[in-house]
């Protein structure tokens, strides 16, 4: 399969259907097809040779789906550029994947003279907007218009899709290649649990830069469903997205579900149209699932956790799961259960499996899985040896193959020679009625070589002392589980995707090396 496919039957069987809404503008699978035709031959004409990466800046829109179209259409590859990144990262993306061709939208035009001073090799800026472009830059519009169009070459099956570059927030960013099979694999199968609704009216409100972003078009596409796209996440905007345009799906992360859930305009929107709402990209704490399931009664919750090396999904929490009715009264606090086109394990240091209910590194094999990352042989050996994908993610599985997510291997706080696992304390923290969000970490103790620090983010008007929340953890887990210090902020930093940076949160700490608490040498230690 290549991933123009669906676009081929849509205009087959449904030509004027609507493809895409994005504020004003409604375009038809025929409209969409046309121009993703005249793209594709306007690329050729600028040089793009089979395999050539051509580069989109920008928010979302109905010409990031156009793009992620006619870059395959014309036989070459996808590189989405992250937005939240800084000139010097986006410069070495594109000079570590030797891009040729970028693709800029409005938001972004200034950036690009800081991203040519760290790249000179970029031959050809296209400018995505509705005005003429910039000096020096090719305008979009122009370009579509002028065409020629051209035939689809159906660049697919293990051909390379798209690279997606991950990790930039510390070192040098890879770039993940996940060929064409590999992005139709995670689709397809988690598809065919039947836990992702229609799709009839589909919501992107995440970054189509990410490969969620791109799996979700994917998913609705195959469904021949519609896209609603607002350019970025805002609570209001999604509100009224839904309500005006009849939403019956959307994908969000839990700091989105949190911000929609528990914003004050919640009330004044109809969101009676929402059938299944999915969540991934961290796991979500389980009074901000309860909050969601209260707003949005006529929906159903499917939760997918996964990573970019895997095209996206290893696991899903369908709507069954979620229902209270369920045999498996844990499982809202997992991530799922093995899609059906993966298989996943536990294992140890050594890459053998554990028995049900330890914690390990969970790993992961399929045909969704990467082809490598781009240029660095090594790394992709070691991510997957064996042939599984090491995620990094230490969890455990229940007897009933539920996965439990209880942290990145790299972030377990290890106090007083205790293991600590940061997802069990932040369920803990995050019941107190107060908390909105938060996050916890480990940081320097001169006393037990790192303390359990907790962050926090309290509900509008809500407050509550460090004490009380030590208090009410320590109702709920072991003693030495409950957070040392807790720090109060407005909100938490996260990437584009959702994820909170707890190296900020660790770096940011005040008072990090402080005295322990007086009630530090007490028995629950």
């Amino acid at each position: 399969m290549y991933l123009t496919q669906f676009l081929h039957r849509a205009v087959q069987q449904n030509p004027d259907g609507i493809a895409t809404i994005f504020g004003d503008r409604v375009r038809s699978f025929a409209d969409e097809a046309d121009r993703v035709a005249r793209l594709a031959g306007a690329l050729r004409r600028l040089g793009v040779e089979p395999g050539d990466r051509v580069a989109y800046l920008g928010l979302n829109s109905d010409r990031f789906i156009e793009y992620y179209l006619a870059v395959p259409w014309a036989d070459a590859v996808l590189n989405p550029v992250n937005i939240r990144w800084s000139p010097a990262e986006i410069g070495y993306s594109l000079q570590d994947s030797q891009t040729r061709v970028l693709l800029v939208d409005d938001t972004f035009i200034p950036l690009l003279p800081a991203i040519r001073d760290r790249y000179v090799g970029l031959d050809t800026l296209i400018h995505v907007g509705d005005a003429g472009p910039p000096p020096g830059m090719l305008g979009y519009e122009e370009l579509v218009a002028a065409g020629p169009a051209v035939e689809d070459v159906r660049r697919g099956g293990d051909a390379l899709a798209a690279l997606f570059y991950t990790g930039g927030t510390t070192g040098f960013p890879k770039g993940v290649m996940l060929s064409h099979a590999n992005l139709l694999t995670s689709a397809l199968g988690s598809l065919a649990t039947g836990g992702f609704g229609s799709w009839e009216r589909f919501l992107h409100a995440v970054p189509m830069f990410h490969g969620a972003g791109l799996g979700a078009f994917i998913g609705v596409g195959l469904t021949g469903g519609t896209l609603v796209i607002v350019p970025r996440f805002e609570p209001v905007a999604v509100l009224a997205a839904i309500e005006q345009h009849r939403v019956t799906d959307t994908v969000l992360i839990p700091i989105m579900i949190q911000l929609v859930v528990d914003h004050p305009q919640r009330v004044e929107h109809d969101l009676s149209s929402l059938q299944l709402l999915s969540y991934a990209g961290s796991p979500i704490a389980l009074p901000v699932l309860n909050r969601a399931r209260k707003a949005f009664p006529g929906a159903g919750f499917t939760q997918a956790y996964g990573l970019t090396e895997i095209a996206g999904v290893a696991t899903l929490l369908l709507p069954s799961d979620h229902e209270d009715n369920s045999p498996y009264p844990d499982r809202l606090g997992s991530a799922g259960r093995a899609a059906p086109h993966a298989e996943v394990r536990v294992v140890d240091s050594e890459d053998r499996e554990l028995p049900r209910g330890q914690v390990g590194e969970i790993v992961v094999r399929g045909g969704h899985v990467m082809l490598g990352y781009w240029g660095k042989p090594e790394e992709t050996a070691t991510a997957l040896r064996g042939g599984w994908m090491h995620t990094g993610d230490a969890g455990r599985m229940d007897a009933h193959g539920y996965v439990y997510i209880v942290d990145r291997i790299k972030d377990m706080i290890i106090t007083g020679g205790e293991n600590v696992y940061s997802a069990e304390v932040e369920n803990a923290v995050a019941t107190h009625p107060a908390v909105a969000n938060c996050a916890v970490v480990g940081v320097p103790d001169e006393q037990w070589g790192e303390r359990v620090h907790a962050v926090v983010v309290c509900k509008p008007g809500g407050w509550v002392s460090e004490a009380e929340i030590r208090a009410h953890t320590k109702a709920l887990i072991a003693g030495y589980k409950a957070p040392r210090t807790v720090e109060f902020v407005e909100t938490l930093p996260v990437t584009p995707t959702g994820k909170v940076l707890k190296r900020e949160l660790r770096a940011k700490a005040p008072d990090r090396h402080r005295a322990p608490v007086n009630d530090a040498l007490s028995t629950d230690r």
